[in-house]
Order: C-alpha cells, then structure tokens, then sequence
C-alpha cells in the first residue's frame, strides 16, 4: 500500500512539473529565472494572437480572435494613470494580455503579461535584460506608475515595448540605473501597438 501510495505521489509531482514554468539558473547571478516553454500567444509587430490593427475593441471581437480566451473588464496602470481594459483569460483562468481601448473603436494597444507567452524575438516574461540582449540605448526611464522601471524597444520591432522592473533599485528615477543593475532587470510586460 506505501508502495502504491508513493508511485502515486511521485506521478503527481512529475505530472505537475511538467506543467509548471520552466525554472532555470541564469549563470551570472545564481537567481532562479522563471519563464515558460508554454505559448498561449505569440506578439509579433504585426498581431498578438489573432489582434491586429483592424480588430475592433470589444469582448465579442477579442474573444473572436482569440479562440478559447474570454475577457472581464478590469482597471490597470498603464505609465501615467489608471484605466479599464479587458483582461483575456485562457482556458485554465490565467490573464494573458491586457487590451486598451483607441478613440477610433480599434484596439489601441495590448499588454503581455504572463510568461506564457513570447515576444517577436523570443523575449518571455520572467527573462532578464542581459538574457534578452537589450540594449541599453533602446530604453528610457519609466516614469510616474512606472517609476523606477525600465521601458525599451524590441530589437527590430518599433512598436513593440519591453518593460523591465528593476529590484532593488532606489533611483535614482529620472534615469536608468548603473548597467551592473540594468543587466538583472526583469521583463514584467511585453506592450504592442499597432503599426500606422
């Protein structure tokens, strides 16, 4: 019966680890990186998932072009307030991207917010700066609700944004921090807007 129990238990775990973010050591720092070979959606500079420039803003028409995600309203930071967006859910409940409103009844931009997804060039939620080759030239300070983070372009992709939280950093915040920190800054948001 321990036997029995054990083979059960050792399943279980497996089971759940298999399913979980793949954990991994970065190298540099010994800090245990979290990201995901799981992808729920992939940004490039043209669409996340199935949004394009042409997508309507409205649950029916994110749902539409996300098959499977459902969306809830929901109120979020962006860098200089708080506004509501729809949050799309995947089928297990976890919130993917956060969708923003245009004046023109478009789409204006979509925020990646989980790991299980992936960039235009790989980039994942979770990666650090220095594991994604950012250059330091491509970002600015972020500033106001984004105070003390970092706010860069994607290589080659000029409409997409990576947004690195940056730990430990006391400012200050008018500028980014010392390159030796810059390097272990976290990717916490992938933004996409589309292309004029």
């Amino acid at each position: 019966m321990r036997l029995r129990l054990l083979s059960v238990v050792t399943l279980v775990a497996a089971a759940s680890a298999a399913c979980s973010p793949a954990g991994d050591f970065d190298g540099t720092s010994s800090r245990l990186v979290q990201t995901s070979n799981v992808t729920l959606v992939q940004i490039t500079e043209d669409n996340v998932g199935g949004i394009n420039s042409q997508t309507t803003y409205g649950s029916k028409a994110i749902e539409s072009a996300l098959p499977g995600f459902t969306t809830e309203g929901i109120q979020t930071a962006v860098e200089n307030k708080t506004e509501w967006a729809l949050a799309a859910f995947n089928t297990d409940g976890f919130q993917v991207l956060q969708v923003f409103k245009g004046q023109n009844g478009k789409v204006r931009s979509v925020h990646g917010v989980t790991h299980h997804l992936q960039g235009p060039n790989g980039e994942r939620i979770g990666m650090t700066f220095s594991d994604i080759g950012t250059a330091r030239s491509n970002c600015r300070a972020g500033k106001n609700l984004w105070r003390g983070m970092a706010i860069c372009k994607s290589r080659g992709h000029p409409n997409v944004e990576l947004v690195y939280a940056i730990p430990g950093y006391q400012g200050p915040f008018d500028r980014l921090p010392p390159s030796k920190e810059l390097r272990e800054a976290q990717l916490q948001r992938i933004l996409w807007t589309p292309k004029s």
